[in-house]
Parts: C-alpha cells; structure tokens; sequence
C-alpha cells in the first residue's frame, strides 16, 4: 500500500511552482495478477510507468481509499498517479527512483506543483522538473475551507489572461522570494502579507465568490494569510495559533450551507510504502 499526501499549490503568488505536502492522504493499494480495469487515471499511470521501466507488463487491480475530496485543489489527481507509480515500482522491483516516479507524475499532471510536495514532502519550489523542497515545522497549521462543490483544473485555467502586466508579474516575484526566505528561514511570521497575488486568483473568484472575504476574515481571526488551494474550490489558511478560530471565521465567512473546514499540519515525508505493496 502507498500512503500519498495531499497538497496545497501555488500558495497565492506561486503559480505553478510552490506547494506544501500535507497531513491528509490516500492509500493506494496494488493487487498484482488479479485483473482490473482501474479508472482512466489508473491506467495512464501504468502506461507510463511500464513504457519507463521497460519492464513486462502484467496484470492488477488498484483500490483507492482516503480522504483527499476531488476537484478541491488538494492535489487527490496527484496522489493516485503518484500511488499507482510508486506501487508498481515496488511489485516490479524495477528501482525507479523518487526523482524519476516525480518526473513521471508531473508529466501525466502537466505541472509540477503538486507533485513535488507529494513526491517530497514538505515545502517545494519546482522549476520544471527540478525541485527544492524543505522540511516544516510541526508548530505551522494549514487551515482549510473545504466547499461542498468541485472545481476542475482545465476551467479554473480557461479564465487566466493571456498577457499581464509587468508591474505585476513584479508583486508577484517579490512575494515568491519572501515566501521561500520565509520557510528557509522558519521565520514564519514574516510570511504575513506574502500571500497576495495578482496572476490568477483575481480571475478565478468567479469561481470561488467568496474567496475575499474568507481569506480577509481568516486574517482578522490570527492567519498569517489565506489564498486559493491550487485552483480551487479549497481555501487555505496558514497560522501558528488560534487555528480553531481561524477555521470558524472562514466558515462563517464563506456563509457556505455545506462545506468543512479540516486543520492539516506539513507532511515532510512524502509518498511512501506503507507496508509491501503486494497484497
């Protein structure tokens, strides 16, 4: 079985290169010689993975079991495609190494920025295929907002301007800098202020219309900002206290009938084998 994390992306001004691995997961289970259809993610996954290790194919059946909600920017995609990966290399004993399954996962999403924490673990900076990542204190809460609605990847990125201005193409490279000094340092305070962004967010509120006021009511109760998870429809908040607090004012906030707010610490782990991946 392999234990995939989920993860929050972009962190506002981080477009399609930070993200955080956190404390909610998936369990992707690999039952090889029983034969299975699996689901088109499945599938892709094992296409791939086989075409890599150049190995025989042969036949499995895959479970998915967890609680990373779908279409809420928590990177669930990620921890399928990166289970299947990580399970299958294990029956076939082929050696693949974490870099390359990482490698494999982010060429099947078409961006890094989830797998790279997912792979990881941790706070990461993907540039391309190359990754930083960096451990995260215990004492760093992620606080999310998790609404009753998906949002898909493809439509969130449907609305985002084909041009930008250069001033703020600038904010936004400022804030990324002070983001990753911030979590290099530990000196996490200094990550108030950081999380605005001027690249997506702004046109994916149509989406998410009640992104402003959560992000300024999590604020006001103690964060040390919020910013949309990914593209959507989560919103993630980031504090070292009062994370009660901070959960129920962004609900309140949302004034949202069916939605939950769940608070996740950093995984600095990564996808792992939980135990032999054959059953």
């Amino acid at each position: 079985m392999v234990r995939a994390p989920a993860s929050t992306s972009n962190l506002g001004p981080g477009f399609d290169c930070l993200g955080v691995a956190l404390s909610l997961y998936n369990q992707v289970t690999i039952r090889s010689g029983i034969p299975g259809d699996g689901n088109r993610m499945v599938r892709e996954a094992a296409r791939k993975f086989f075409a890599a290790a150049k190995c025989k194919r042969f036949d499995f059946s895959c479970d998915i079991r967890g609680n990373v909600p779908i279409g809420r920017g928590l990177g669930s995609s990620v921890t399928v495609r990166l289970g299947v990966l990580h399970a299958l290399n294990e029956i076939a004993q082929t050696n693949l190494s974490r870099d390359k399954l990482f490698k494999l996962c982010a060429e099947l999403e078409g961006h890094p920025d989830n797998a790279a924490p997912a792979s990881f673990g941790g706070f990461t900076i993907a540039r391309g295929s190359e990754v930083q990542h960096l451990k995260v204190s215990p004492r760093l809460r992620f606080i999310l907002l998790i609404p009753s609605f998906e949002v898909a990847t493809i439509e969130a990125r449907r609305l985002l301007p084909a041009d930008i201005l250069r001033t703020d193409a600038a904010r936004n490279t400022a804030n990324v800098a002070a983001i990753a000094a911030a979590f290099a340092t530990r000196d996490y305070k200094r990550l108030r202020g950081c999380f605005v962004d001027y690249l997506h967010q702004p046109y994916r509120k149509r989406l998410v219309p009640f992104l402003d006021r959560v992000i300024t009511a999590a604020e006001c109760a103690g964060a040390l900002g919020a910013f949309l998870s990914g593209s959507g429809s989560a919103i993630c908040a980031l504090a070292l206290d009062e994370s009660k607090k901070i959960a129920a004012a962004m609900l309140k906030a949302s004034r949202l009938l069916h939605a939950q707010t769940v608070v996740a610490r950093a995984d600095n782990r990564g996808a792992r084998i939980c135990k032999s991946a054959i059953e």
